[in-house]
């Protein structure tokens, strides 16, 4: 089974090309003993581009995986799986 569709899967990784990108930037900052406030608050941002991503693949596995791969009858599973996994992605 396919994780996610080519679409999803460019924008997930364009997502994490700039998350990548702002944990070197947070690691100059250190370097260059940046203010602690600049510091939380570029840490603040990362941490949102990671939940907008994650939320993103947890959308299109929901949509792609979970509905797909299910028979009629597993509504209740799949709806299971799916908020046992929102649980573990807080």
């Amino acid at each position: 089974m396919q994780a996610a569709s080519p679409e999803i899967k460019t924008q997930l990784q364009s997502r994490l090309s700039r998350i990548e990108g702002q944990a070197r930037g947070v690691k100059k900052m250190l370097d260059e003993d940046r203010d602690c406030r600049e510091v939380l608050q570029q840490l603040n941002a990362m941490n949102a581009a990671i939940q907008n991503a994650t939320r993103l693949y947890m959308r299109a596995y929901a949509r792609e995986c979970l509905l797909n791969d299910a028979a009629p009858d597993d509504r209740a599973l799949v709806v299971d799986e799916l908020l046992d996994l929102m649980e573990r992605v807080r």
